[in-house]
């Protein structure tokens, strides 16, 4: 029986591409590997939102390639979409599999090869492509659940939209039919996209995500569904108001910010301000006091200067962000903003990354002090467990794994918490 090995990079939209691919090749007769080293075929499921991304597969191919020789090497996800002929170049890369072609790959494999590349034209899909997932085979305790691909946005940053795609919704009887085989065997479900927000629009009768989630709540026996990243735009009173009035849903707010300066988000080609998103954040923040609040932010965007470095910092500084994703900028070839000659040195950017970041950690210490006495729902994972509001937790007592359980919360535990009873363990 032939073995693979799967490594996802990048997003939980990803991630849930890299569990459908795993299921469908189970179900062909091939067999999970445990790593690499004792797989037959390896499977490379790719980012390529920065140059930096592109480096890392390029890395891993080579690693790969010289510790397992005799392994295939199929290349695929947004990399293998925008430059596939520079993968099949690649020495111990057998395919490459474009987004466009993504759900084709257990055929692929399956049967002989008639070309090394294998990609379309990625405007040309209008569907949503959907795989099974009765398996949810890439999580044991919090399956990813793609339903939306695709980006209308054109950010002057971004490469995404030109490998995903428009924007494309699974259809709400698919969620449904999904979601329900998923709730059957795991407590939490996380509802992922790559502009989740912007789920419906594609769709007759101008649904939106609040209805699809309302009907998940009323058709589906899900203890728990998360929303993974939302524009903040998307966060709408409606939806807001019904992750506040329902228990079954967590309350965790992710808000892509990329920036607090207005100039520089007008560069970024961002559709709001800082002053729509504060808006948003604060009605969640009122509807669902102690919720999770992140977002993705970016430091050294070109031309970003000190003085609106500063205003990004301090408009952070003032909301009840939890954590952050802080990225430093870097250019991805093809988009506008490579093309600036106002590139912010690079020694500059990281300066700036490590203020965001040393600020994101002081506000998550509070954050989790502030839980300090408080009783939280979690989900059991194969180690500790993971609070509804997005915080880990050390559990007194060891747990089977996809549990919902109430913890008291007694102390901190390195980037998390203690439950009442455990022990900290200190590092040696």
């Amino acid at each position: 029986m032939e073995r693979f090995w799967i490594k996802n990079f990048g997003c939980r939209a990803s991630q849930a591409d890299g569990a459908a691919i795993e299921a469908g090749l189970a179900a062909k007769g091939m067999a999970p590997s445990g790593s690499a080293a004792d797989a037959d075929l390896v499977v490379l499921n790719t980012c390529t939102v920065t140059a930096t991304a592109d480096d890392e597969v390029r890395q891993t191919v080579r690693r790969i390639h010289r510790e397992s020789p005799a392994a295939r090497i199929l290349v695929t996800g947004c990399y293998a979409q925008r430059a596939p002929e520079e993968l099949a170049a690649m020495e111990g890369v057998t395919l490459v599999v474009g987004n466009s072609h993504k759900t084709h790959i257990p055929d692929l494999v399956s049967t002989p090869y008639h070309s090394q590349i294998h990609i379309g034209d990625i405007f040309e899909q209008r569907d949503f492509l959907s795989a099974p997932v009765d398996d949810a085979m890439g999580d044991r305790t919090r399956p990813n659940l793609k339903i939306q691909d695709g980006c209308n946005n054109r950010c002057s940053f971004c490469i995404i939209p030109f490998v995903r795609g428009r924007s494309r919704s699974a259809t709400p009887d698919q969620v449904i039919d999904q979601v329900r085989t998923l709730a059957a065997k795991y407590r939490e479900v996380v509802l992922s996209g790559i502009n989740l927000g912007r789920w419906g629009r594609d769709l007759d009768g101008r649904v939106r995500l609040v209805d699809l989630v309302r009907r998940l709540l009323g058709e589906t026996e899900v203890e728990r569904l998360r929303l993974s990243s939302v524009e903040p735009m998307d966060f709408s009173d409606d939806l807001l108001g019904l992750m506040a009035d329902s228990p079954r849903i967590a309350k965790h707010v992710h808000a892509p910010l990329q920036s607090g300066s207005d100039r520089v988000l007008r560069r970024m080609h961002r559709k709001y301000r800082p002053r729509h998103y504060a808006d948003r954040i604060a009605k969640a923040r009122a509807l669902m006091p102690w919720c999770a609040v992140g977002a993705d932010v970016m430091t050294g965007f070109p031309g970003e200067t000190d003085a609106e470095f500063e205003e990004s910092r301090a408009f952070i500084a003032s909301l009840p962000f939890t954590y952050l994703h802080v990225f430093t900028y870097s250019e991805r070839p093809g988009t506008p903003a490579a093309e600036s000659a106002q590139q912010v040195p690079v020694a500059v950017r990281k300066d700036r990354t490590r203020v965001l970041r040393e600020l994101a950690a002081a506000k998550n210490l509070e954050y989790r002090r502030s839980m300090i006495g408080k009783t939280l729902s979690a989900v059991t994972l194969d180690e500790g467990a993971l609070s509804e509001n997005y915080l880990k937790i050390r559990l007194a007592a060891p747990r089977a794994a996809n549990l919902l359980v109430d913890v008291r919360i007694a102390g901190l535990h390195g980037d998390g918490l203690l439950e009442s009873g455990a022990l900290a363990v200190l590092p040696a």
